[in-house]
């Protein structure tokens, strides 16, 4: 309004007035509250993606510390192998009590040896066991990675069909949106 009292609209402010008195385009109304459906349900996947990829990495390192305590325990064995045929060998060049001390010597590390064996098996197989955990995990994260970006999609659409008014449009926000529904449901169930 200028000083003089005279007004002058632009053509916003008429479309404003014509909502305020006739109230809003149900069309426009209820694109944005799917819209908001869609931002919020994409904002839960995108968590449980995130959730998924930190399992994956997290068992992917228990894994890796697995395999390390497992080298260990086998170079180990391997020292404890080396010991033994010092032990056989001094066995076939010493005579009496001597030799008589490297056959106990020989017996002591075999079963020292069994007892490192089992040790390092059961670390290799809890290792394989976290990586079998770490790619599931991952599976599971693209899924969420998948319903995340359809919904992305679908909330575009959903933005281009408010602005161009096409409602043929409507046909992609629907159908990203049931895919995406699907990929969310398929991570959430472990498929």
């Amino acid at each position: 309004m200028s000083d003089h009292g005279f007004h002058v609209h632009g053509p916003h402010d008429h479309e404003v007035e014509h909502v305020a008195q006739h109230g809003g385009d149900s069309f426009t109304g209820r694109l944005a509250v799917l819209t908001a459906v869609l931002s919020t349900i994409g904002a839960i996947f995108g968590y449980m993606g995130g959730h998924s990829q930190n399992a994956a990495l997290l068992y992917k390192n228990e894994a890796a510390i697995q395999k390390t305590s497992a080298a260990n325990q086998w170079n180990y064995y391997q020292a404890k192998s080396n010991k033994q045929n010092l032990a056989e060998l001094s066995i076939t060049l010493t005579t009496g009590e001597t030799q008589e001390k490297f056959k106990q010597a020989v017996e002591r590390y075999k079963q020292e040896k069994e007892e490192i064996k089992a040790e390092a098996d059961k670390l290799e197989a809890e290792a394989k066991a976290a990586d079998h955990k770490s790619e599931a995990e991952m599976h599971v994260h693209e899924r969420w990675a998948l319903a995340t970006t359809l919904l992305q999609i679908a909330i575009a659409l959903s933005a281009i069909t408010l602005l161009t008014r096409k409602r043929w449009l409507l046909a992609g926000v629907f159908g990203a949106t049931g895919f995406g529904l699907l990929a969310g449901a398929m991570g959430y169930l472990h498929l």
